[in-house]
């Protein structure tokens, strides 16, 4: 059964929703490596950034296989990095990725109810 997917995606973790009219399933993924704390210094551009867990990338890229539409949500550059991950590493589910936008921490409900709203919306133009 295909389903519209929303992804909230930050640097440490995602959260994947497989979204129907009647319901809205969540499935977690966290970033398994150890935590490491940065110090950043001054005048050194691109310092002081962790690249994203590819396991974790990984196992969304997984999870989103039987969507038939998906959103990318998030804070941050974790959102397009996730993008450039698919187009890489799973090209035809990079192809069912109907939109990318910003947001911050909101509960798993706001996520699943604009979610709702954006596919309501979007349904008709696709």
């Amino acid at each position: 059964m295909s389903y519209h997917a929303c992804v909230w995606i930050d640097q440490k973790q995602a959260k994947v929703f497989e979204i129907t009219t009647a319901e809205a399933e969540e499935v977690k993924l966290h970033d398994t490596r150890p935590v490491h704390h940065l110090h950043r210094k001054a005048d050194h551009v691109g310092l002081g950034t962790v690249e994203m867990d590819h396991a974790m990338l990984e196992a969304v890229g997984k999870a989103l296989g039987k969507a038939k539409a998906i959103l990318i949500v998030g804070p941050g550059k974790a959102k397009t990095v996730l993008a450039g991950y698919l187009n890489e590493h799973f090209p035809e589910v990079a192809k069912k990725v109907w939109d990318i936008k910003p947001s911050d921490h909101p509960t798993d409900a706001q996520v699943v109810a604009a979610a709702r709203d954006y596919f309501h919306k979007a349904d008709r133009m696709h």
